[in-house]
């Protein structure tokens, strides 16, 4: 029978491959095997301060402001913090606050997201707003911004201005989302700016800070904000791919679900530039506006056209372009030394463009 030590092991080797896809293999030696103990007693540790951070002293906000926390997550900003931070001292006390500080932020961004998007549901369970409100969600992603904020203020001038400079992203991000391309745009072009903005920002700032506060080599703070703006990107993409998805069970969601809200993802842009030179595109495009303009989005028509879009070429074309956001994020590692970080990096970006397959 396995002590209680081994299980607690266990458990947190299995968040580093189910969050980075960081399998045995990667280990083999006894090099690999010092860094995997070092993220996984530094996750230890971001997470048992996360359940100190996330209490609030009023009833109604300590409730609400661990909801999503306790939903669960796949702690992928913390991570990055923690394995980037090993190029330099390791998990030190302010890399680990820096880490919460990151996860806090992008929880905040959450209970924002979904009132803006009236999403239902968030980590499989009701989102905020469909439990206690629209105020009650905007105003606990306040709370969270501001106990993020206290954190990053404790680390000095420095982690305040990356953590205000990702934050204006994080707004503009959305706020560009929400107005749309101006006519003289590429939808295109404007679409993947918003998701470099609105998830790649606080992707690269979180892999940006480890390498900061574990005093690594400055050289090194360049390949691994690229790294992680560009697989933030790639992750969207991939998201675009999935929400097309016929497999609920697997998804959580019902296929087509960002498109049924009128979200323009991209194999509905790439559809749409498409429809220009292709009738078979353009009828398909038709049928898809004509179901999110006129509300019959829960009819067996739309859901016929979800499906005839998952199997089009634009959606292929998708994919492809999420391989090429990752594969440009890896290149930028090349200035890192060879050993378990880029390795762990490389990995990574290889397990999040494999979700949709």
């Amino acid at each position: 029978m396995s002590s209680p030590q081994e299980i607690q092991q266990l458990r947190r080797r299995h968040k580093l491959k189910s969050t980075l896809g960081l399998g045995e293999t990667l280990f083999a030696s006894a090099e690999d095997r010092r860094f995997a103990v070092a993220l996984e007693e530094g996750l230890d540790r971001v997470e048992s301060g996360l359940l100190a951070e996330m209490a609030f002293a009023d009833n109604l906000a300590d409730v609400t402001a661990r909801y999503l926390f306790d939903a669960g997550g796949k702690r992928i900003r913390p991570t990055l913090t923690l394995l980037t931070a090993q190029l330099g001292s390791g998990n030190t006390d302010a890399v680990v606050i820096a880490a919460q500080a990151m996860e806090i932020t992008h929880l905040a961004s959450l209970y924002h997201d979904d009132v803006m998007d009236e999403a239902e549901v968030r980590r499989g369970v009701p989102s905020v707003q469909s439990v206690w409100g629209n105020s009650v969600a905007i105003l606990t992603g306040d709370l969270l911004f501001a106990r993020a904020g206290r954190l990053i203020a404790s680390l000095g001038e420095r982690a305040v201005q990356l953590q205000s400079l990702t934050f204006e992203r994080l707004c503009l991000g959305q706020l560009h989302e929400t107005i749309g391309p101006n006519p003289e745009d590429d939808p295109i072009e404007h679409y993947l700016q918003v998701l470099a903005d609105k998830t790649g920002s606080l992707i690269a700032a979180a892999a940006e800070i480890g390498v900061i506060f574990s005093d690594a080599p400055r050289e090194y703070e360049e390949p691994v904000r690229e790294f992680g703006e560009k697989i933030g990107v790639a992750f969207q993409l991939i998201d675009d791919v999935i929400d097309l998805s016929a497999e609920v069970e697997e998804t959580g969601k019902t296929p087509g679900a960002d498109l049924r809200s009128g979200v323009a993802t991209l194999p509905l842009l790439f559809l749409r530039r498409q429809a220009e030179d292709d009738a078979d595109s353009a009828a398909l495009l038709d049928r898809i506006d004509r179901g999110v303009s006129g509300g019959a989005v829960a009819s067996e028509e739309f859901t016929d056209a979800i499906a005839e879009l998952r199997a089009h070429p634009v959606t292929r074309a998708t994919l492809d372009e999420a391989h090429r956001w990752a594969h440009e994020g890896v290149a930028a590692l090349a200035a890192l030394p060879n050993g378990p970080v880029r390795r762990a990096l490389t990995k990574f970006a290889d397990t999040l463009v494999e979700r949709s397959n």
